[in-house]
């Protein structure tokens, strides 16, 4: 079965590329410049951001829907990204390197499965996970700090 990874739009973010720390404080964001590698997942390009690059760590609603299951957390998004992951049948890295908590969601946005993995095994989860009817689509998180990473789909 074929499946097709997602990063975050860039345009939500846009709005905090070069402002001045003050105002991103005021927005409760932050920027970092990269210092190691892998250590700054942006969640737009779904790569590593590398060092010496800036990268802002800002709240996102990563589950909208009006169900128990809505939730945000902190992300990094390279500044400047303009350009989403979207690829079919693709594994970035920036998965393959970590473990991964894979959250599998029905159309009414109600959790339906959950599993945890090591990223080189991701795949194989994520085709048993979409081969489930029931499931409409798959979040993926960073196990070690939960932060959302990225939305798996069929293709």
């Amino acid at each position: 079965m074929d499946f097709r990874i997602q990063g975050l739009a860039p345009e939500p973010f846009m709005r905090l590329y070069g402002l001045p720390d003050g105002e991103l404080a005021k927005l409760n964001a932050k920027r970092y410049t990269v210092d190691e590698q892998p250590g700054f997942p942006d969640r737009i390009e779904l790569r590593d951001a590398e060092p010496g690059e800036t990268v802002i760590l800002a709240n996102y609603v990563h589950q909208p829907a009006d169900t128990p299951y809505r939730a945000s957390h902190a992300v990094y998004v390279r500044e400047w990204a303009k350009r989403r992951f979207d690829a079919i049948n693709e594994l970035p890295t920036v998965l393959r390197i970590r473990q991964i908590s894979v959250r599998a969601f029905s159309s009414s946005h109600w959790m339906i499965d959950a599993e945890l993995c090591a990223g080189e095994d991701l795949e194989p989860l994520i085709q048993r996970l979409l081969s489930n009817p029931g499931v409409d689509y798959l979040q993926l998180h960073f196990a070690k700090r939960g932060c959302y990473a990225a939305r798996v789909e069929r293709s």
